[in-house]
């Protein structure tokens, strides 16, 4: 007799096991719903603690479920490795410098999309602190008579695709050793103006990424510790109730026996 192998059974969405990046995705949405006022303290407390309790992605699915955030898809697993920074997507963001200067630097979430546009002005646009909330960013650099100054960590990838007009378009293509680093397209052109993107040296994103997780952890804790503060206030306030009820009774007893 011919023994066939029979295919494991495939495991079903909601029974993925969540990450601490999934449980941290689905607290900041319920934050924001708190901020707009969607869900009170209790509410909203409640859901964080089931959050962090979450083992599975189907456990997750059932604290959004009456929230706006979740009307397009149920919570999904992170994939890892492209996303660098919790929270929604990041909405395109415009620099402009018309005779003046505009700067983009420091700890900031960088979107998909930069669009840069300098006439007589100087724009910089610094990512080597920046979150990057996914892989590939691409910056739309337009010089004339001025400059475009990008500066980005040296473990990512670095491309381009411009061009200068009687101006200096300069990218200095670098590429990382990790596939699934961040990738910064510099596209545009410059007109008797110019457009510079290199590596800083010196500055990696691994060390931002071991911040964010530490803070994440700090979060998590803080979290926890005020969902316990307020579990302990309550049930002291539900305590007290019974110890008043329990008093007014025994009052209105031994006004019944006199």
């Amino acid at each position: 007799m011919k023994l066939t192998k029979t295919a494991p059974a495939a495991v079903a969405e909601g029974d993925i096991r969540a990450s601490d990046a999934d449980r941290d995705r689905v607290a900041e949405i319920l934050r924001e719903a708190l901020a707009e006022g969607r869900l009170d303290p209790e509410e909203h407390a409640e859901r964080i603690d089931t959050v962090y309790r979450a083992k599975t992605m189907g456990e997750l699915e059932p604290v959004l479920r009456d929230l706006p955030a979740a009307r397009g898809s149920r919570p999904q697993p992170d994939p890892g490795g492209a996303a660098y920074g919790p929270g929604a997507p990041v909405p395109d963001q415009n620099l402009v410098a018309i005779f003046s200067a505009s700067v983009r630097k420091g700890r900031w979430r960088a979107p998909a999309r930069i669009n840069a546009f300098a006439l007589f002005g100087a724009i910089e646009i610094d990512l080597t602190e920046a979150v990057f909330a996914q892989q590939q960013v691409q910056i739309n650099a337009t010089s004339i008579f001025g400059s475009v100054e990008i500066r980005v960590p040296e473990n990512i990838t670095l491309r381009s695709n411009g061009s200068g007009v009687l101006g200096s378009f300069e990218v200095e293509f670098n590429d990382a050793e990790d596939a699934d680093a961040p990738q910064v397209l510099v596209n545009g052109y410059a007109v008797l103006g110019s457009v510079e993107a290199r590596p800083k040296r010196g500055a990696w994103i691994r060390d931002l990424r071991d911040r964010l997780r530490d803070g994440r952890r700090d979060l998590r804790h803080q979290l926890r510790e005020e969902h316990r503060e307020r579990h302990e206030q309550l049930r002291q306030e539900v305590w007290e109730g019974h110890l008043r009820l329990r008093a007014e009774r025994r009052e209105r007893r031994d006004r019944f026996r006199k």
